[in-house]
Formats: structure tokens, sequence, C-alpha cells
């Protein structure tokens, strides 16, 4: 087997297992925050929503480890150097450790100060922080667990691997959080015992690479120096992490629990797309990071521009039926709840142009990763960051959660905007006017498929009626989707067809 046949299988095998873990964590996603608000109300809800985000932010203290010490692996794996390969996940292993105690420390510190910040009458300031390290458990596992094998699956393209056992974990855990919450069993006890879930997880990770990397070494003498870059991976993991997660942070200190509680909501849908989308791009770091190591420009150039091809007309298609669907959807979600209203459609639409914004940048952010671009783009980075805290900051107070997501969409512009230049420059050397077309088709193929809808907008009862609604609009914006990317990139999108058979076929 060739070199891209193996690829092409380890990326079949990572879609696959990715699309089942993806599946599982929405409909758990779906399941967990719906028990919430049903068995302890809108406040607990968006209370554990906001306890998770600030959680969130504290697992950036292993960020830029795993970045760098994928990145410095790609060449080892592929030329079979075990003494190179040990002295890397050694030392990111040791790394991994350090990075766990800064994290228990936070987290104990959340749990003094947090209770302090915000007001409540769902819980004591002693089982409020209680909560705060019942959530941050699963952090800890991580760190001391599960961190170490994911350095060495992700940069051999064996992330099939970490969806399985992953998938195992968000089962039980799910099941642990819902069956106590029906018996109305103290919120803080709940996140406590659904912490058994991750040792499972561990267990599944531990015993394949024993089995499958008998030369692995933990006790190798660490290379520290592979892991140098560690410093600007870190410093954009953790604007990205801002980026990311600044809306739930700021809409916690600028508006109500409550409020944060509808933004966790829509966010929800949001994330659940996310990770549908996400099957499509596993594993692919690795694969362009292979490339690019082995100084493959032609395979990289040719690759590159079929799949953002595809990523651009899926997304285009997601979002746009995200638009029309996404408060239908939230309505029946919440149907019995009425200590506040869902029905935002504007919270809606920007969501929904949010999540295509930043979709938008992920072919070009995930060459970043492949060819380790972090110290290159760190000023541009931090510049993404401001533009949604300070904006966020300004328009939070004005409008909310509309200004917060106001100021996220500027943010995803300006990013969107500076990779589009940067990775052709730097990395395909492909002609800047490829993407940007591609960007203005999508925005033409997304009003065609809004337009409709501006005139009529699909109302459903029940979740049966809702997906035959979706099914309606999914098959329009396919169409649309489908017969513009054939017009305008005829060769292009031929060529995706032919691949995806390719691919298909091997795979039965």
């Amino acid at each position: 087997m060739n070199k891209s046949e193996s690829r092409t299988k380890k990326f079949m095998h990572n879609s696959l297992t990715t699309a089942f873990y993806q599946v599982i964590i929405m409909v758990a996603g779906f399941i967990t925050p719906r028990v919430m608000l049903t068995c302890y109300g809108s406040e607990i809800n968006g209370l554990v929503s906001s306890i998770q985000q600030f959680i969130n932010y504290f697992t950036l203290v292993e960020a830029g480890i795993s970045g760098a010490a994928v990145f410095s692996l790609y060449l080892p794996l592929a030329e079979n150097d075990h003494k190179r390969i040990n002295s890397i996940v050694s030392a990111a292993r040791k790394f991994y450790f350090q990075a766990g105690y800064i994290f228990v420390a936070l987290v104990g510190i959340l749990a003094i100060v947090y209770p302090l910040m915000v007001s409540t009458t769902a819980l004591s300031p002693i089982m409020v922080g209680l909560l705060v390290l019942s959530l941050g458990g699963k952090g800890f596992l991580d760190f001391f667990t599960l961190s170490k094998y994911r350095v060495l699956l992700t940069a051999d393209q064996r992330t099939y691997v970490i969806s399985i056992a992953s998938s195992v974990y968000i089962i039980l855990n799910t099941v642990i959080i819902v069956v106590l919450s029906i018996f109305k069993v103290n919120v803080v006890l709940v996140y406590a015992l659904a912490i058994l879930a991750m040792y499972v997880r561990s267990l599944i990770l531990q015993i394949y690479v024993k089995h499958h990397y008998k030369y692995i070494n933990y006790k190798e003498t660490p290379d520290k120096t592979a892991l140098n870059k560690r410093w600007y991976a870190l410093y954009l993991q953790i604007l990205g992490t801002i980026q990311k997660g600044a809306p739930t942070v700021l809409a916690t200190l600028l508006t109500s629990l409550k409020s944060v509680s509808v933004y966790s909501i829509y966010n929800m849908v949001i994330s659940g797309i996310n990770g549908v989308l996400s099957i499509f791009i596993s594993g692919l770091s690795a694969s362009f990071g292979d490339v690019i190591a082995r100084g493959e420009t032609k395979t990289l150039q040719k690759s590159y521009s079929e799949f953002s091809f595809a990523y651009y007309s899926l997304i285009t298609v997601a979002y746009s039926v995200t638009a029309v669907m996404i408060v239908p959807f939230v309505l029946i979600y919440t149907k019995g709840v009425t200590d506040i209203s869902y029905n935002v459609p504007i919270i809606g639409f920007l969501f929904a142009l949010d999540g295509l914004l930043y979709n938008m940048k992920t072919p070009q952010g995930m060459l970043v990763i492949s060819a380790g671009l972090y110290k290159e783009t760190r000023i541009q980075t931090t510049i993404q960051a401001l533009l949604i805290i300070i904006p966020g900051v300004i328009l939070g107070n004005l409008w909310g959660l509309t200004g917060i997501l106001i100021a996220a969409c500027i943010s995803d512009i300006y990013r969107t905007i500076d990779l589009m230049i940067f990775i052709p420059k730097n990395v395909t050397h492909l002609p800047v006017s490829l993407t940007l077309k591609r960007y203005i088709r999508m925005f033409i193929q997304l009003g065609i498929i809004m337009l409709p809808f501006f005139f009529f907008t699909p109302s459903a009862s029940n979740f049966f009626v809702w997906a035959l609604w979706a099914l309606i609009v999914f098959v329009y914006a396919c169409l649309v989707v489908a017969i513009t990317g054939f017009i305008f990139e005829r060769k292009v999108f031929m060529a995706v067809i032919k691949r995806i058979k390719g691919m298909v076929k091997r795979k039965v």
C-alpha cells in the first residue's frame, strides 16, 4: 500500500468513527441540557454552562504541548524512528503532568472565587464551589491519563481509537447524569459520580497503545527541544479558546444566569453542527502535516484545493439549514420551560452566521497546525481575540447577547480574511483569488437558499414535523450548492465526486 492509499485508509477510519462519536456527542448534548432544564431549571443549566466555560479556559495550561508534540512526531513516525518517538512522548508526558498540577490549583481557586462572582438562589455558595470541583474532575483525569495517548495516536493518524474510547465514555457519562437527575439527586453529586465514566476511556486507550506500540517507553530521556514550539502553540491556543469561549464568559458577567442558559441552548445546536463538520476534517491535520513534512507540494495543492471546495460546500448547506431551522428547533426543545423566553430569532440568525464565519477559516487554520506555523500567526490571533473582547464588552453592555454575538462575527470576519491571504503566501502557494471567489459564491448560495424563507417561516409542533421541514430545506440547499458548484468549478467538482466514490469503493 502506497503512502497516499495509507493516508486515505486512515482518513476513512477516522471519519467513520468520528462520525459515530459526533453523533453520540450531539445526542448527549441535546439530552443533558434538557434534563438540566426540566429537573433543575434554567438557572442551574446556566450555572453549569458558565462553570464549564471557565474550566475550559483552565485546560489551556496544556495548550501548546499537544500541538508541538504532534507536529514533532510527524517525521519520526514517517521514518519509524522509535528512539526519537519515545523521547518526544516522554517529554510530552512530563509536561502534561506539570500542567495537570497547575490545572488542579486553578480549579481549586475557582471553587473559592466563583461563588463570590455570581448571584444565585439555586445553590448555596459552598455547593457552588463543590460543583466547580465536580465539573473540574474530568479535566484532571484528562491530564493524567488521556493526554499522553492522544498525542501519539493523533500524530499517527489513528484518532479513530480516541473516538471509540470517547464514545464509550460519553454514553456512560450521559446515562449516569440522566438517571441521577430523574431521581432529583443533588446536582453536585450527579456530576461527581459522572466522573467515574472517565476511567473506562483511559483503560481502553491504555490497552490499545500497549498492544500496538510495544516499543513505546515513557522513561526514555525526554527531548525537551522537540517541544520548543509549545510556547507559540500555547499562545495561539489561549487566544483561540478566548475567542471561542468569550461569549459565555461575557454573558455571565454582563447578563443573568438565565440569559446564559438561553445562550447555551442555541450554542448547543451550533456545537452539534460543528461536531458533525469535524467528522470531515478528522485526522486531516496530521495527514496534511505528513504531506508537508515530505515536501510533496503538488499533492498538497491538489488535495487542499479539493478539500476546501468540498468543505465550503458542506458548511454552506449546514448553516443555511441552521439559519432557517434553529429557532423552531429551540422552541420545541424548550417546550414547557417558562422561566425565560427562548424565542429569540435574532440570536438564532447571529449564531448561524457566526458558525458559518467560524468554519470558513477551518481549512486554512488546519494548515497552520499542519505546518507548525504557531509563531508566524501569533499577532493575527491576538488581534482576533481582542476583536471579540473589546467590542464584546461594549456591545454586550448595549444589546446583551445580541451585541456579544455581533462582536464574535466581527472577530471571525477579520481572521477569515487574514488566513485567506496568509496560507496561500506561506504554505500552499495557490492564488488568493481562488479562496476569495469561493467565499463570494458561498454567500450568493446562502442568499439563494434563504430567500424563500424571508417570506415563509417553517413552524413545527414536534420533532417529527421539524425533521420533515429540515429535510426539505436540506435537499433544496444541496441542489443549490451542487448546481452552482458544478457551473463555476466543474473540474474540481468532478474531482471531489471521483475522490468520494473512490473512498467509498475502497471502504466497501
